[in-house]
């Protein structure tokens, strides 16, 4: 239940800034920004506190080449089930929301390895504080 919570916040974030309908922070700030500034700059900025948390916590947990593969897993994955015809990229809508999901799986390993690392090995991941 931790991953797939994890996960679900990762998949509301990505969605929220940015999905194929109208309803999403992109859209809304770009229509909205000139006459409700201070909205924007606020929504905005709580995005930006989510993503600080998400790429943060991901890049100390896999780092930068856990990312990379992850996301070539999720690659991979996808050109399977368009290989199999299981897939078909022609919708576009299909596309921005199979990108929104792949980056969520990517945050979602990214925020629950340490938790996983924990369970295979034992050991518990701690930060560095100098005292």
């Amino acid at each position: 239940m931790g991953f797939f919570l994890r996960w679900a916040f990762a998949f509301a974030l990505l969605a929220a800034t940015f999905n194929p309908t109208r309803w999403n922070f992109t859209s809304w700030a770009m229509e909205n920004y000139d006459r409700d500034l201070p909205m924007t700059l606020l929504f905005g900025l709580l995005l930006l506190v989510g993503y600080v948390i998400y790429l943060r916590a991901t890049l100390r947990s896999i780092g930068a080449f856990g990312i990379l593969l992850v996301a070539a897993f999720m690659a991979v994955l996808i050109w399977v089930l368009i290989d199999r015809g299981i897939l078909n990229l022609e919708n576009p809508t299909l596309n921005a929301w199979l990108g929104i999901f792949a980056l969520s799986v990517v945050l979602g390993i990214g925020l629950s390895w340490s938790l996983v690392r924990r369970a295979i090995s034992g050991q518990v991941d701690v930060d560095e504080h100098s005292e």
